[in-house]
């Protein structure tokens, strides 16, 4: 059975994210990895410093990981301190860089490993948006190849600041039966082990199938 999954709208290590305490506690420890992986170009180690003031509010420590390019998910030290988690956090970014760098890769096989036997994983912005397939294109708002953790289910992140046009046309795009998910900023859908979905935080989740507004009942 995998641990709780968290795909957060956006706006992570701010105040309105409450979920972040009830996810560390499932987690059984202390301790939050934190992988800046999609915030590669743009400051990376500014979210692990935000990451490491929020969670130390909590009680908690927290560690990055520097897997900012593809070689950095080949290394076997990498790859471990992955496996080895209890609660990884993905930073918010982008989704294109993330898939590239992760996808078929050991540290990809140990986040994989590491949620598959019970660790919270947590994921922000572009980040939640790539572990689903199909994936929301964030360049157009077509859809595209994620990496695929969560199949059957696309998420729209930062739902809140999308122009209603461009959800529109992500949602009317979407394959027949595929649930959308639109997340707002501070919120998080959350999945919990026995495979229920629920949402938690300071905004909203919508969710869409074939054009029309559903309960959170309908995903997968």
């Amino acid at each position: 059975m995998s641990g709780p999954l968290a795909l957060v709208g956006g706006a992570a290590f701010s105040e309105g994210c409450t979920f972040d305490a009830g996810l560390l506690a499932a987690s059984g420890g202390r301790e939050v990895l934190v992988l800046p992986t999609a915030a590669a170009y743009e400051h990376p180690f500014r979210e692990v410093d935000a990451a490491t003031t929020w969670f130390e509010a909590l009680g908690a420590t927290v560690t990055g990981v520097p897997v900012l390019k593809r070689f950095d998910a080949l290394e076997a030290e990498h790859a471990k301190a992955v496996a080895d988690a209890r609660f990884v956090y993905l930073c918010g970014g982008s989704s294109m860089h993330l898939r590239s760098v992760l996808k078929d890769s050991p540290g990809w096989d140990a986040l994989v490993s590491a949620w598959g036997g019970g660790a919270v994983l947590a994921a922000s912005g572009g980040s939640a948006r790539v572990l689903c397939d199909p994936m929301v294109d964030p360049r157009g708002g077509a859809f595209a190849v994620g990496l695929g953790l969560i199949p059957g289910l696309a998420v729209i992140p930062h739902h809140d600041h999308w122009s209603r046009d461009k959800a529109h046309r992500t949602i009317q795009l979407a394959p027949r039966g595929l649930p959308v998910a639109g997340i707002d900023d501070r919120t998080a859908l959350i999945r919990d082990p026995d495979g229920s979905w629920r949402a938690e935080g300071a905004g909203e989740v919508a969710i869409f199938v074939d054009g029309q507004s559903q309960p959170l009942t309908a995903l997968p």
